[in-house]
């Protein structure tokens, strides 16, 4: 399955790099699954040269001409749903059900913009003398690095190849090395429906020589990030020294108000279907869990009866409903994160352990009596835990709800027009879901407030954050 896996510089395969190789590993039994090229700053300076000439035969196309590539790589990507599921379960560790959601869903995206595309409309304005025309017109912004994640190796970087290809930009992609070969499949898929080859890179390896190199190259003229909001700082300021435009996707922390008059009985399924999704692994994963204290016993045993039934396993299992953690740094994170907690006083309901010795699995773990001075009270936690704590008040609730720099994800959970109406209007967050907990869809905006970042990945916000605004008067007759 990975032999024929290599960098895609300028839409070629390339199957050596200045960096020497990097080592994948299937995060279920620790064992590598494939020995990849590893890129270096020579790959991404060639990638952002060949993307310079693949942005203008690329951008001349009729928005109409490219709508019609991307739509049929889109349906090649379908075509290979199978063998992506497989690729993604074995370098990432999400079950297969998951992963061949999120490869489907990719191609969705796709579609999606695809068609948005076309509808990148410029606009007329009235002058003020006669024989004068004004027109105001979106240009797509240039060659485009693409900084993806591990937690969602197609989805991830798709929320960025695909407005920027809609808009006609080309792109040089640089996914995470630990789960490099979804966005080889991706860039194949591509190349493959005719986007024209120099408008395509994928590259991974040193990921501070390949950023460095990109931003400063004179041909890449927007940076899009999606990481945490330490690496966020670094790549903004960098970006900024060039005058480059930038989409930050960064951390999150997402906080759960449960109010008193909660259906819990619909509320705790959802509520754990989504909390241990991809290990916990998601950048808007319900966190914090902010309980009215009229419902907060229930709702904790509740909660912990059901994350106790979930099947933990490979995701290659069919019956594996979690699966590990992609990386074995991230397990040892989450256990001390909870080792700090119960040492503070808080109270281990269920889980708080590491599942075996081989593979990094991590049992689904829920931790009652969470204060402010606890570690992962602060810090994002991207795992399997659930932090519940007892709030004597709605006010309380959202203060502590905003009290952290973060504002990515949020949600509430009430039967009350009044009470949704107060939390919509006082919670600091990019995107909030009431009463469930869906956020990310092709059509909607994707993006955070404050250290989470700035700039959105989906709708019709993300198609134009990879255009720039040109004015165009004429003088008629």
């Amino acid at each position: 399955m990975f032999d024929s896996v290599s960098l895609i510089i300028g839409g070629e395969d390339i199957r050596s790099g200045s960096a020497g190789t990097v080592e994948v590993f299937d995060p279920a039994t620790g064992e590598t699954i494939a020995s990849l090229p590893r890129a270096g700053a020579p790959e991404a300076a060639e990638a952002a040269r060949l993307a310079l000439d693949g942005f203008r035969e690329w951008s001349a196309l009729s928005a109409f001409e490219r709508y019609k590539i991307l739509r049929k790589a889109a349906e090649i990507m379908r075509s290979k749903a199978e063998e992506a599921a497989r690729i993604m379960t074995l370098e990432q560790g999400k079950p297969l059900a998951q992963a061949s959601l999120e490869w489907m869903s990719s191609a969705d995206l796709l579609d999606w913009s695809a068609e948005e595309g076309r509808r990148t409309y410029g606009r007329l304005v009235p002058p003020r003398v006669p024989n004068i025309s004004l027109t105001v017109q979106q240009r797509p912004v240039g060659p485009v690095a693409i900084m993806a994640p591990w937690n969602f190796p197609a989805w991830g970087p798709m929320q960025k190849i695909a407005p920027a290809l809609a808009a006609g930009c080309s792109i040089v992609v640089k996914p995470s090395e630990d789960t490099p070969v979804t966005a080889w499949l991706i860039g194949k898929c591509l190349v493959e429906a005719g986007v024209p080859a120099r408008a395509i890179s994928i590259i991974w390896g040193s990921a501070s020589a390949i950023s460095d190199t990109l931003i400063k190259a004179p041909e890449i003229r927007k940076i899009s990030l999606t990481g945490s909001t330490r690496v966020g700082r670094i790549v903004a300021a960098a970006a900024g020294e060039q005058l480059k435009k930038v989409t930050m996707e960064l951390g999150g922390h997402a906080p759960v108000i449960v109010a008193e008059d909660a259906d819990l009985e619909s509320l705790v399924p959802l509520a754990v279907t989504w909390k241990y999704r991809n290990a916990g692994q998601v950048c808007v994963s319900p966190t914090r869990f902010l309980v009215a204290d009229k419902v907060h016993d229930e709702f904790v045993e509740r909660f912990v009866a059901t994350t106790e039934k979930l099947v933990v396993g490979p995701g290659s299992d069919a019956t594996s409903q979690m699966g590990p953690l992609t990386t074995l740094g991230q397990l040892q994170t989450v256990d001390a994160m909870v080792q700090d907690a119960v040492s503070k006083g808080a109270k281990l309901e269920t889980g708080g352990q590491r599942i075996g010795n081989a593979g990094n699995f991590y049992s689904p773990t829920v931790v009652s009596g969470m204060t402010p001075d606890m570690r992962a009270m602060n810090d994002e936690p991207f795992g399997p835990i659930a932090l519940v704590s007892r709030m004597p008040s709605l006010d309380e609730a959202l203060e502590e709800a905003n009290r952290l720099p973060v504002g990515l994800g949020s949600y509430a959970f009430t039967r009350s027009d009044e009470t949704a109406a107060k939390i919509s209007l006082g919670i600091k967050a990019g995107m909030l879901g009431i009463n469930h907990f869906a956020l990310a869809l092709p059509e909607t905006p994707f993006g955070g407030v404050l250290d989470s970042g700035f700039g959105s990945e989906g709708g019709t916000e993300a198609i134009l954050s990879y255009t720039s605004t040109m004015l165009v008067t004429h003088k008629h007759g």
